[in-house]
């Protein structure tokens, strides 16, 4: 016959429900008090790629560490040329107008509602590229002129001719 108390089984420890210290992410008094750091929070356009979650080897917005982030936003801003520009794989590329070598895009640092096309003109900051911070990538990329004669892409997918 059952009873409504349980019995103890021989052999086994009680189950407790485990220890949540004032630290602790669960602990319901701080869950109100968590804030993202300040240097997170951007007013700016929101990532095409928002929705994918795959991770991507590529340097983007989101796994540039702060003071990258601020480094970059302090710097100068440079003029350049779009040399090209794929949305399904997510970067391309920056001629810049002072010569040298082509600057890595990655989509996360395209700012304004276009997608840029081959010939378009830009303004960019450059940040450090980890893990040795020899070659840089341009962030915070704007397009300044619209390439004459060509179709444009808004990120929403409308196809407007300039």
């Amino acid at each position: 016959m059952m009873s409504s108390q349980a019995t103890p089984i021989q052999g086994s420890r009680p189950v407790t429900p485990p220890l949540t210290s004032a630290g602790s992410p669960r602990s319901p008094l701080l869950a109100e008090t968590l804030q993202p750091p300040a240097c997170r929070h951007r007013d700016r356009s929101p990532s095409p790629m928002r929705g994918y979650l795959i991770p991507s080897p590529l340097p983007t917005r989101r796994n540039r560490t702060c003071s990258a982030t601020a480094r970059a936003s302090e710097g100068p801003v440079f003029p350049g040329v779009c040399k090209c520009f794929s949305r399904s794989k997510g970067h391309g590329f920056i001629t810049p107008s002072d010569g040298g070598k082509d600057i890595f895009v990655h989509i996360s640092d395209i700012e304004g509602e276009y997608v840029p096309v081959e010939g378009d003109e830009v303004s960019y900051k450059v940040c450090s590229i980890p893990p040795k911070h020899e070659k840089v990538q341009a962030v915070e990329v704007t397009i300044t002129h619209l390439k004459p004669g060509t179709k444009h892409e808004t990120w929403s997918g409308h196809v407007v001719s300039s």
